[in-house]
């Protein structure tokens, strides 16, 4: 038998609030996080845990799906290399996520595993799971709600440490370096639209925080959008009514006028599926507003759509959205 999982890792800003998970199917699935971590510290993890949670079944196979280059080169490529240079590059800099890295070199031992790479968020079932998942516990923290878990791998014991690695104690000390890391995360993702079912829409862009440059508060308004348009998230009203300001209105493509009480209720009995979009414009609209446009993709033609966050009590929220046909 193979147990075939994808994992994947995010963090909101890269580095900031970071999420990671695996995923085999909904009643076999695990996600975590910090209050502060990147990308790659995410991705590790999630492969790190993973490979605990299938100890008890050592004699399975273990394919494992991953869209982040960096882990898969790291593990069956140049982990050797730094072992015998006392977990040093090439060029005698220490190598990065040592703590993380150490601990998948002991899970590993004895393993029975692949690598596969996959394109990230393209429509691949598994990696998009593990894809919402991930983010849905970055956002967890980054908001100071409770992230879920999941219901872990049959028969394992989930040790505590799993949500807590030694990375995660030495995740503000790695913050400095993470720009430089960066570089070699995957570009792109896609997300579905909050109102794919309700409006027909769609949403999915380049992972704006993550590129080098990028300005705060575009960035992480565009990521808490891209989180709110989850499934995952879309169904939890607890968390749409984080993200969610309370004068929140939309204005559908359907011409109905929705409001905050309204859309909580309806994405919970419906969370949609996701479609693609094409980004437009992030413009900042004075100090506590930033009004992101883009362009959504569906079978009954396309919709451009704008939403307006705004700063409020320290967090930023959706206070409006609206879609219109194109013609």
């Amino acid at each position: 038998m193979t147990i075939t999982a994808a994992a994947d890792g995010s963090a909101l800003g890269n580095p900031g609030p970071a999420g990671w998970a695996w995923y085999v199917n909904d009643d076999c699935w695990r996600a975590g996080g910090w209050p502060h971590g990147t990308n790659n510290q995410g991705e590790l993890m999630a492969v790190l845990d993973l490979l605990r949670a299938t100890a008890h079944l050592p004699q399975e196979d273990l394919h494992i799906l991953c869209d982040s280059q960096y882990v898969i080169n790291s593990i069956t490529k140049w982990m050797p290399g730094w072992k015998r240079k006392g977990w040093r590059k090439a060029d005698g800099k220490p190598v990065l996520n040592v703590d993380l890295l150490k601990e998948l070199d002991r899970e590993l031992a004895g393993r029975k595993y692949t690598f596969e790479w996959v394109k990230g968020h393209a429509g691949h079932d598994l990696n998009e799971a593990a894809d919402e998942r991930a983010r849905a516990a970055a956002t967890a923290y980054q908001q100071g709600v409770a992230a879920r878990s999941g219901p872990g791998f049959p028969g394992a014991h989930h040790a505590h440490h799993a949500h807590h690695p030694p990375a995660a104690k030495d995740a503000p000390e790695a913050a400095p370096r993470a720009p430089r890391e960066a570089a070699t995360l995957p570009g792109a993702y896609e997300e579905p639209d909050l109102f794919s079912q309700l409006d027909n829409g769609a949403f999915g862009e380049p992972d704006a925080a993550a590129q080098p440059g990028a300005a705060v508060p575009e960035a992480l308004v565009e990521e808490l959008e891209r989180e709110l348009l989850g499934p995952l998230v879309r169904g939890d009203i607890g968390r749409t009514a984080v993200l969610l300001h309370p004068d929140f209105m939309e204005i559908g493509s359907s011409g109905r006028v929705w409001t905050r009480d309204a859309m909580m209720m309806a994405l919970e009995e419906d969370p949609g599926e996701r479609t693609d979009i094409e980004i437009l414009g992030a413009d900042r609209i004075g100090a506590d507003a930033v009004l992101l446009t883009y362009r959504s993709y569906a079978r009954s033609g396309t919709t451009l759509r704008s939403s307006l966050w705004v700063l409020d009590g320290g967090r930023w929220r959706l206070r409006f959205h609206q879609g219109t046909p194109e013609a």
